[in-house]
Formats: C-alpha cells, sequence, structure tokens
C-alpha cells in the first residue's frame, strides 16, 4: 500500500515536471498539419493533430491547426449538419487560447482567424446573426494586434483582405457596415498591405501563409480592382505548387476562367490532383463541366452529372442543375433542358446569388433562346471571334421581342469590347443602359460598369466616374450586389 502511493507520488510528481505553460510555436508539426489541410490532405492531417496532442499538448497552436481542418472540412463538404455540430469547438478553442501569452502576436491573430472561419461558415448556412457578431470581433482583434505588432506578417495578411472587402461595399449594404461597429477600408489600403505580405513571402520562402495570400491578392486585383493581369501573374509564382493542392489548382483554374484563359482552365482542372490521399472534392468537377461548357464541348455534361452525383451539400446544386439545362439546350434538348431546370426547384439551397439566379430562371418559366445562349457561353469562355461571327448576324431576328433585342445588343457590346473596339462598345452599352435601365434584367447595370472600367482605362476619368455612377443608380433583381460592388470600387480609383 504503502509503495504504491510512493509510486502514485511519484508519478504527479514527474507530470508536473513535464507539464508547461500554455505556448504558441508554430513548430514543424503545426505547420505540417496547416499545410496538409489546405491541400486537402485530410487523413494526414489528423494524424498529425494527433501527434501534437500526444507531445505538444499545451502549444496553443493546436487549437489553431485543428479549427482550420475543421473550417475547411465543412467548406468542402458543404455539411450543415457537421457546421452546427463543430461550431460548439470554437468557444472552447477560444478560451484555451485565451490563456495564453498576450505579448505574442499570435495570441489575438489566432482568435481573430478562428472567428473569421466560423463567420465564412455561418453565413454560407444563413446564420447571419452570428456570422456579422464574429467577423466585428475578428476585425477588432486583427486592428489590435496591428497596432501592437505592425510588422507582424500574417495580421496584415488578414487584415488587408478585410479593408479591401469594406472598401467595396455599396451604399446599399452600410447598413451591415455600422451593425459591425465602424470597421473601415478601401481596396487600395487593402492592396497595399498585401503587397507588403507578399513582399516578404518572396523573401522568405518558409511563410507558412504564403499560398493564401498569393491567392487573395490576385482575386481582389481581379475582383475589385479591374487587374486581370496582375491577378494572372500574381498566380504564375513559382512559390505555388498547384500540382500537389487541389484548392490551389481550383483557384488558378477559376481566375483563368474569368479572364479569357478558358483552354488552360480545362487543362488545369482534368490533372487536379485527386484520390488517394485527398479529400474527396467535387467541386472541381463542376468547374470542369462549366469550363468544358464554355466551348461547348459535347461531353460538357458528364462532370457536371458527376458532381451532382458526389456531392453531398446543397450550395451550387441549383447552379449545377442549371448548367446541365443549358447544355441540353444549346444540343437542341429541349426536353433535356426542361427536365433539369425543373430541377433546379426542387434541389438544393437558394443562399448563394447563382443560386438565386438560376431559381429565378426556373420559376420565369422562359426558355432562354438558344443563339443567345451559345454566344453567352463562347463570350464567358474568352472565344469572342466565334461568338462575334455567330452572334452579329442575328441583329434581325430579335426586332419583334424587346427582351432579345436588349440582350443581343449588350452581348454584342460585351464581345466587341474584348476585342478591342472599344468606340463601337461604347455605342451598343449606352444603347444597352438607354434601353434597358429601367427593366427587371441586369443588362444596363453591367453595360455600365463595363463603360466605366473602359474608360478608365482609357484615362479618362471623367466619363468613367459618370458610368460608375449609372451603375450605382441601376438595380436589377440579378447580380446587383456583385456590380455596384465592382462599380464602388471603380469609384475608388477614379477619384482617389
Amino acid at each position: 500500500m504503502i509503495r504504491t502511493a510512493t509510486l502514485l507520488v511519484f508519478a504527479l510528481f514527474a507530470h508536473f515536471l513535464q507539464a508547461k505553460d500554455p505556448y504558441f510555436d508554430f513548430s514543424p508539426s503545426a505547420k505540417s498539419v496547416y499545410r496538409n489541410t489546405i491541400s486537402l490532405r485530410f487523413a494526414d492531417a489528423q494524424r498529425g493533430l494527433q501527434t501534437m496532442k500526444n507531445k505538444e499538448q499545451d502549444n496553443l497552436m493546436l487549437p489553431f491547426v485543428e479549427n482550420y481542418l475543421d473550417f475547411l472540412t465543412v467548406f468542402v463538404d458543404d455539411d450543415e449538419a457537421a457546421y452546427k455540430r463543430l461550431s460548439k469547438n470554437m468557444a472552447p478553442r477560444l478560451a484555451k487560447i485565451a490563456k495564453g501569452d498576450p505579448k505574442s502576436p499570435y495570441y489575438l491573430y489566432t482568435q481573430a482567424e478562428i472567428r473569421l472561419q466560423w463567420a465564412i461558415l455561418g453565413g454560407r448556412f444563413g446564420d447571419m446573426l452570428a456570422s456579422l457578431s464574429d467577423i466585428k470581433q475578428a476585425y477588432a482583434l486583427l486592428e489590435e494586434n496591428q497596432r501592437r505588432f505592425p510588422d507582424f506578417m500574417p495580421n496584415k495578411k488578414s487584415l488587408g483582405v478585410m479593408h479591401a472587402l469594406v472598401g467595396a461595399i455599396p451604399d446599399e449594404y452600410k447598413w451591415s457596415i455600422k451593425a459591425l461597429g465602424g470597421m473601415t477600408g478601401s481596396v487600395s489600403q487593402g492592396l497595399a498591405e498585401l503587397e507588403s505580405v507578399l513582399a516578404h513571402a518572396r523573401s522568405n520562402p518558409d511563410f507558412v501563409f504564403a499560398e493564401e495570400t498569393y491567392v487573395f491578392y490576385a482575386y481582389l486585383q481581379l475582383y475589385l480592382n479591374e487587374r486581370d493581369d496582375k491577378a494572372w501573374q500574381t498566380l504564375q509564382s513559382k512559390q505555388l505548387d498547384y500540382k500537389t493542392n487541389p484548392l490551389l489548382t481550383y483557384a488558378i483554374a477559376s481566375l483563368a476562367m474569368r479572364i479569357g484563359k478558358n483552354d488552360k482552365a480545362v487543362t488545369l482542372l482534368e490533372s487536379c490532383p485527386s484520390g488517394g490521399v485527398y479529400h474527396p472534392f467535387p467541386y472541381r468537377l463542376y468547374l470542369l463541366g462549366v469550363a468544358k461548357l464554355q466551348r461547348l464541348d459535347t461531353d460538357a455534361n458528364k462532370p457536371i452529372e458527376r458532381f451532382l452525383s458526389e456531392f453531398k451539400g446543397k450550395n451550387a446544386v441549383k447552379e449545377a442543375y442549371q448548367k446541365l439545362a443549358w447544355y441540353h439546350l444549346v444540343n437542341n434538348d429541349i426536353k433535356g433542358y426542361q427536365r433539369n431546370i425543373g430541377y433546379v426547384k426542387s434541389k438544393g439551397t437558394n443562399r448563394s446569388e447563382p443560386d438565386k439566379a438560376a431559381m429565378r430562371e426556373a420559376e420565369s418559366g422562359i426558355v432562354p433562346d438558344v443563339r443567345l445562349m451559345k454566344a453567352r457561353l463562347l463570350f464567358d469562355g474568352g472565344y469572342y471571334q466565334r461568338a462575334y461571327d455567330f452572334l452579329q448576324p442575328l441583329a434581325s431576328a430579335y426586332a419583334k421581342d424587346a427582351r432579345l433585342q436588349l440582350e443581343h445588343t449588350y452581348r454584342l457590346g460585351r464581345i466587341t469590347h474584348e476585342m478591342g473596339r472599344n468606340a463601337e462598345a461604347a455605342k451598343l452599352y449606352q444603347e444597352t443602359i438607354d434601353k434597358g435601365a429601367n427593366q427587371p434584367w441586369y443588362f444596363a447595370c453591367n453595360a455600365a460598369l463595363q463603360m466605366g472600367q473602359m474608360y478608365e482605362k482609357e484615362g479618362d476619368k471623367t466619363k468613367a466616374r459618370g458610368a460608375y455612377e449609372r451603375c450605382l443608380g441601376i438595380n436589377p433583381p440579378d447580380y446587383a450586389a456583385g456590380l455596384h460592388a465592382s462599380a464602388k470600387a471603380g469609384l475608388q480609383r477614379v477619384k482617389g
């Protein structure tokens, strides 16, 4: 009995000798878990977490990388049940981190990142109040951390993104800024902050957040600064190994599709790493199907059908059935169109703007014009000459239908703009605005935005400002938020 008690006391004494105060150390093990997570090597990440729990249980980077794994798992799987279950881990993880050293730059940063990750998921699954609250608190944490550690690059990476996004919020959503408690920023400020992080990443190849920063910066340049050249150049960095990262492959392919490099996107997506060590990632199949549809491939339906078969979530499902309907439409299968557009009404959810647009098409009962649809898809894929040759002779075919006539004018404007025929494009855009500003279609709103971007590139800031302001004055039910955000960012540039 005495011997047993002595052994127990010794064991407790040994435990206390080994115990450490909580600490922040982005150790090799923590970095490995993080890199495996963002590469969708979830099984490897789980094994790494278990190793950390055995050997680094007091390392407060453990709850940080563990939360990252939960976040990406829920996001990729679009699993609302998992969101509700795993979101309960946020509070205990934050409480654990709060016991760490406030003098560490990771102290506030990790708390902010965890809140931001759950805010993104909250918005995805309609939990808006919780999402707004976490965004507000994350912003405050990042701002305070920036004040304490102005040269801490991970913090500047996240804060730069938030400053840029806040600066692009359209006027009709200013109420959200007030609700978030005084968040401020501009697109130029955010981009400048990210540029300083990129400079750090280039001179420090071991900077763990380099991939995130490159992708964030490229997408902000594309969507908020209208610099598709700079966006594409950014993602060509030698530091980005997309061949072992499905998420990175997806990001580069998605951007390629936006800037007229559709063939490149197909190549990337067809060679996207999958199977084996990688967690299932059906979104790559959907994007591949859309890329193939944009060049009118006869097998474009197959990747979309695989996506719908393998994907277990609800977001993007309506949009996928819409694209499948379009595939049947351009292949002269009207029954196939009607069958799949019917599924839009009963499948998935309509939280995202593309899903909402798909639902509106389904509920309208209007079958798109097949010729305009082909031209639209070819244009979206960057096949401008093919689209122009197909569409230009058809003007007289739409003389008796106001909507189709307006769409024909708008699409010719977009095509001639991308072909560098700006004078012709300006006339077509103006005609679209004059005839469509009071109609329930997005053509006039986007025509004004595109005109502003065209004049801005020509150096005519006065005309650009007028076009951007015209865009903000048109409020179509489809895509208004995104179009207005781009117009506001354009106004900031030409006024600045």
